[in-house]
């Protein structure tokens, strides 16, 4: 019996987000509070789109992580994979306020302190998806437990998905990045990433056909490269390439969070059995609602009956 939708497995993070529009670091002299991480941001949308969310994660047992915990709780988000250690600070990131992709500075203590206890086989075999990220990927203890654990959710057949959000400022060794990614793509995961993630990886720009095709040979099945107003561009091994124009958004307020957005609103369309190109339809409108709101999705938006219209 399927309990968990969307097993999301990685960083929690707090975001402290500038208040000033499209300022640096440098240049911000005010912050606002919110909770953040790829995979937190999945499970949080996920519930909101009322589907079973789990978040395994690790916080650290203070001010910010019992901040994070309630509001994981005030979402629906099942927290019995959360764990707080004693002792060592919450995750904390800097983030600049743009409507391109974000500057940031990272705190790093705890995030990356996931272990296997946390992903047990009971655990993985009531999920059906099973999520993570490169940003989660980037640090032991972590990284081998997302790894060992990945491959026996692929034996149990879930579905597994990954957010290429990939930072030289997180994971400076590229070869070692390249090395780790590869063994994940070697689930055939279903497979975000954005134009910006693929400059980072290979430290220069690549072409559509060289990501799509490098990809692929790692393991990818379904590709969904993100181009910001560009537009969506997914290549799949069955039905080839699709190509989605960007939907039109009068004032774009944040794009933190946007790729998150865009993602579950695509793994939930792939747990709803959409058609891919529905499922990129409804990723954009998902990303849509986040780029009009700072921090998370806004609470005054029925964004399930939004991004079904």
């Amino acid at each position: 019996m399927k309990t968990i939708d969307i097993l999301s497995v990685g960083e929690l993070l707090i975001d402290f987000i500038g208040h000033e529009e499209n300022a640096s670091i440098n240049s911000t002299n005010n912050y606002q509070r919110f909770l953040g991480g790829s995979p937190t941001n999945v499970a949080v949308n996920a519930s909101r789109l009322s589907l079973r969310s789990m978040l395994v994660a690790a916080c650290g047992k203070d001010g910010l992580g019992d901040f994070a915990v309630e509001k994981l709780k005030e979402n629906k988000v099942d927290v019995s994979g959360l764990k707080q250690i004693d002792n060592e600070p919450t995750s904390v990131i800097l983030v600049s306020k743009t409507t391109e992709t974000p500057d940031f500075v990272s705190f790093r203590q705890t995030d990356f302190q996931i272990t296997e206890d946390q992903l047990t086989d009971n655990v993985l075999s009531s999920s059906s998806v099973f999520h993570t990220t490169c940003f989660a990927l980037s640090k032991n203890p972590s990284r081998q437990t997302i790894l060992n654990r990945a491959k026996k959710a692929k034996a149990l057949g879930l579905e597994l998905s990954i957010d290429l959000n990939y930072s030289e400022k997180i994971w400076p060794n590229r070869e070692e990045a390249h090395r780790v990614i590869k063994e994940y793509m070697s689930n055939a995961p279903l497979l975000k990433l954005s134009n910006d993630d693929c400059e980072r990886l290979f430290a220069e720009k690549k072409s559509e056909t060289y990501i799509f095709d490098f990809f692929h040979n790692l393991g990818a099945k379904t590709i969904c490269l993100t181009k910001g107003d560009q537009g969506v561009v997914v290549s799949d091994l069955e039905k080839g390439l699709i190509t989605q124009h960007a939907l039109k958004i009068e004032k774009v307020k944040d794009a933190t969070g946007a790729g998150d957005a865009f993602w579950t609103g695509f793994l939930f369309a792939q747990i709803n059995n959409y058609s891919l190109e529905n499922c990129i339809k409804i990723a954009q409108k998902l990303a849509a609602i986040k780029l009009q709101s700072v921090g998370q999705l806004p609470k005054d938006v029925d964004i399930l009956a939004e991004i079904l219209a």
